[in-house]
């Protein structure tokens, strides 16, 4: 919206009103001012001057030598437009030095045909308010200007203050259509400066007119509203201007709609765009002879009709349109889109003589959906669409009615003519001042929030309960609760008269997960893991497909089926990026989520307990070197879960079969839980091929010919249970060499390798630094039922100090072998 300060100064009858107080508090309040910008910049210097003479160019053919006064003495230009004026006409001139906006070079004399030109007789365009085929001023010739104007002499600013502007680009919030007016903005900023707003007064123009004879409009013209279309047009309204003379508007207008950003075209189509700038509330202009019947028919359109608009566009019509008819056969024919734009078979022309002016109120949603259906964002839909003020419609059509009269030379008849379905209602609310006060948190006189609401256009009706009952002013269709009044008087004070306090916050015990969170998260990016962040929602269905717990959490507005409860499980999530990954073509995955299950509380009055976890996936090919070749498997999730543990306890971890306590989720032959000790910390596995086809991971052709997932659950909570992380410790890098030995051990199949380790680790005593198992082979040699596991024991002295002899290292070799014998064990050969 832009906004002339020149115009607020009228309406404030302050010309001292400043540009920078004016768009410090606007912006301020809400009305933020996104620029600012000196409309008529250059043209300072420019004078009213008066033709005294009129010579040929004696050596150029079409150019004219023009003398003009300037008041205190004369010059001689040289002119080449057609519609000089004859002497004691008044042009403008921009002496040397000027450097005028459309042109934006500083003119200096110049000889022209052996002439020197001390200046330039302007056009329109030259002063930059001409628009391309416009009128015939501005293409064809120079400004010529009324007589008695202004003296000779005279500085077209002082003469026509429109000349020069400083205009306001204000970004309005779409709920204060009020502030799309030029009155609206001047109320608001009268407000804010604590005085009281009256629009200055306007002088009627003369009703009867000239030839009209007794008519009056309402006889003239008549008006209905359809039955269909009364709730979106509760109020249309019309009046009759006579004998009008259909020209260009007078210089003031046409500099202030140019500065406003709107093309100047006939003084009947200005008036209306020059109400609507200031009311805010859009008008059109019929010519009421090209109107069939003189009568205009509110209703809705009918599916398939055609009407073209005034951009020259035919647009076909639904029956969710509302349109202005005209009083024709069949509900006459269509002759504006109601809020839009007009048509084009009824538009004022030179020839208009008798003029109808439409003012009604159009319901916002209404023109919302036409102007959007067919693609036509105009100035009258963007107010419409946001709500004008109904109770405005009598006082804005008097008001351009009596402006139209005015410029076109004619008269306006009696009597308006128009319907009203309904009466705008005032939105009655009670206001408590000590909600205010405990709302804003800081103390506000009583008599200064009434002040504050009377100012803005509240009017005071009495108490209810204690409350003061306020009326909202119809031009403000954004108040209708407490807290909006409340608003009001927060944002009329100054939101910076708010104090800063910040709020007391009562102590809280740390957050234990806080730490592990942090340092699972840390450990997973470690170890080559992306991180990805899925909804602490999840849907049931996806919960069931995991075997996760029932929801104890569910939403009462959730953002969809979808996401209808807090999840107890992070696997969800975690698929849903699989799977979109896969869509996209990737087949490597490795992702990785830390956040909280919402499980089942067990303590009254909790409503569920938020249990911290990592989960993970892993999907598609290593990036291994030769040999390593191959998708994940569940060894690759073995390692993964070892490594996380250890590095988050500091203890050793241990890996155990999964027996009746197997996770649905897991594939029952490629399973296992990770433990500390005895205490299990979390499981791994491949994932069940049915929640494979649950969650559609193997329908993308990333992952047509990859292995199923390998995943991986861990507890954080289970892990913090633990205790504190042992603090790790430096070991010198040894300086001697190792000593290993290798020892075959046949056992039953349900023996693992890793009790086999233990085993060993422990009863080599503590020259053992390490075992580890490096084959596995059944097959002919060992009996059935039973497995070959190879390991590798190394030995070192723990000092660093020697270099151990095999006698010794064969002695606690055999020591070693015995304890295996617990596990049924015995050494091959």
């Amino acid at each position: 919206m832009r906004v002339s300060l020149g115009w607020l100064r009228e309406l404030l009858q302050d010309p001292s009103l400043e540009a920078p107080l004016v768009a410090e508090r606007l912006t301020a309040a809400g009305l933020e001012v996104e620029a600012v910008q000196t409309f008529g910049a250059g043209v300072e210097p420019v004078l009213v001057v008066a033709v005294t003479g009129i010579r040929p160019h004696p050596h150029r053919s079409g150019l004219r030598l023009v003398t003009v006064d300037l008041g205190a003495r004369t010059l001689e230009i040289v002119c080449g437009a057609p519609n000089v004026p004859d002497p004691g006409g008044l042009v403008v001139l921009a002496p040397i030095g000027t450097t005028l906006p459309a042109i934006g070079v500083r003119l200096t004399a110049r000889d022209i045909g052996g002439v020197v030109s001390e200046g330039m007789l302007c056009s329109e365009r030259e002063l930059g308010i001409g628009f391309p085929g416009a009128g015939k001023s501005e293409d064809d010739g120079i400004l010529v200007l009324p007589a008695g104007f202004a003296e000779p002499g005279t500085l077209l600013v002082a003469a026509l203050p429109a000349a020069m502007d400083t205009v306001f680009e204000i970004g309005v919030t779409p709920n204060r259509p009020d502030a799309l007016g030029h009155l609206g903005v001047a109320r608001e900023l009268a407000t804010l400066l604590g005085r009281s707003f009256a629009p200055p007064p306007r002088a009627a123009s003369a009703r009867g007119g000239l030839g009209a004879g007794a008519e009056r409009s309402d006889a003239l013209v008549k008006v209905t509203i359809a039955d269909d279309a009364r709730e979106r047009c509760p109020e249309y309204a019309g009046h009759v201007v006579v004998d009008t003379k259909i020209g260009p508007s007078p210089l003031a207008v046409r500099y202030r709609l140019h500065a406003l950003g709107v093309r100047a075209i006939s003084n009947a189509v200005d008036v209306t765009n020059l109400v609507m700038m200031l009311h805010g509330h859009p008008l059109h202009a019929f010519d009421l002879d090209r109107l069939d019947g003189q009568a205009i028919h509110v209703r809705r359109a009918r599916a398939g009709e055609q009407v073209v608009t005034l951009d020259g566009e035919t647009r076909t019509l639904v029956d969710d349109d509302l349109v202005i008819c005209d009083g024709g056969a069949n509900g006459g024919k269509p002759v504006a889109l109601a809020g839009v734009m007009g048509a084009g078979n009824s538009e004022i022309g030179a020839d208009t003589r008798r003029v109808l002016l439409e003012c009604a109120y159009f319901e916002p949603r209404s023109v919302r959906r036409t102007a959007r259906r067919h693609g036509l964002h105009s100035e009258s839909s963007h107010r419409f669409e946001r709500g004008v003020d109904p109770g405005g419609v009598a006082a804005v059509l008097a008001h351009a009615t009596d402006l139209l009269a005015e410029l076109c030379g004619g008269a306006a008849l009696e009597g308006a003519v128009g319907v009203q379905v309904t009466a705008p209602v005032r939105a009655r609310i009670a206001l408590r001042h000590a909600r205010l006060e405990a709302l804003l948190g800081v103390t506000v006189p009583e008599a200064e929030a009434a002040e504050i609401l009377e100012r803005l256009g509240c009017a005071r009706d009495g108490e209810e309960a204690g409350a003061a009952v306020w009326l909202a002013p119809t031009h403000r269709p954004d108040l209708h609760r407490e807290v909006d009044l409340i608003e009001e008087v927060a944002r009329v004070r100054g939101l910076d008269c708010i104090p800063a306090v910040l709020p007391t916050v009562p102590p809280q015990a740390p957050r234990l997960t806080g730490a592990i969170d942090r340092r699972a998260r840390l450990l997973g990016a470690e170890l080559g893991l992306s991180e990805a962040i899925s909804y602490g929602f999840a849907s049931p269905r996806d919960l069931a497909a995991v075997g996760a717990p029932a929801a104890t959490v569910h939403l009462q507005n959730p953002l969809g089926e979808e996401r209808g409860v807090m999840r107890t499980s992070l696997l969800p999530g975690l698929f849903s990026a699989l799977r979109r990954a896969r869509q996209y073509g990737e087949a490597r995955v490795r992702l990785f989520e830390v956040g909280a299950r919402f499980l089942a509380s067990v303590e009254p009055g909790v409503p569920c307990d938020e249990v911290p976890s990592f989960a993970a996936v892993l999907a598609g090919p290593r990036r291994g070197g030769p040999g390593d070749e191959g998708d994940a498997d569940v060894w690759d999730g073995k390692g993964l879960a070892i490594e996380l543990v250890e590095r988050l306890t500091g203890q050793r971890a241990t890996v155990r079969p999964l027996g009746d306590a197997r996770p649905s989720f897991l594939h029952p032959r490629a399973a296992a839980e990770v433990c500390v000790g005895d205490a299990r910390v979390g499981v791994f596995g491949v994932l069940h091929p049915d929640v494979v086809d649950a969650f559609e991971l193997d329908r993308a052709p990333a992952a047509s010919a990859a292995k199923a997932p390998v995943v991986l659950e861990v507890d954080l909570r289970a892990i913090e249970a633990l205790g504190p992380r042992a603090r790790p410790r430096f070991s010198a890098l040894p300086s001697l060499p190792a000593v290993t030995r290798d020892v075959a051990l046949e056992v039953d199949e349900a023996v693992t390798a890793g009790a086999l380790a233990e085993a060993l680790f422990g009863g080599a005593g503590p020259l053992c630094v390490g075992v580890e198992p490096f084959d596995v082979y059944r097959g002919k040699g060992v009996a059935d039922g039973r497995k070959s596991v190879a390991l590798r024991v190394t030995y070192r002295d723990p000092a660093g100090a020697r270099t151990l002899t095999d006698a010794e290292v064969d002695e606690r070799q055999k020591q070693a072998v015995a304890a295996t014998t617990a596990l049924g064990a015995t050494a091959r050969g």
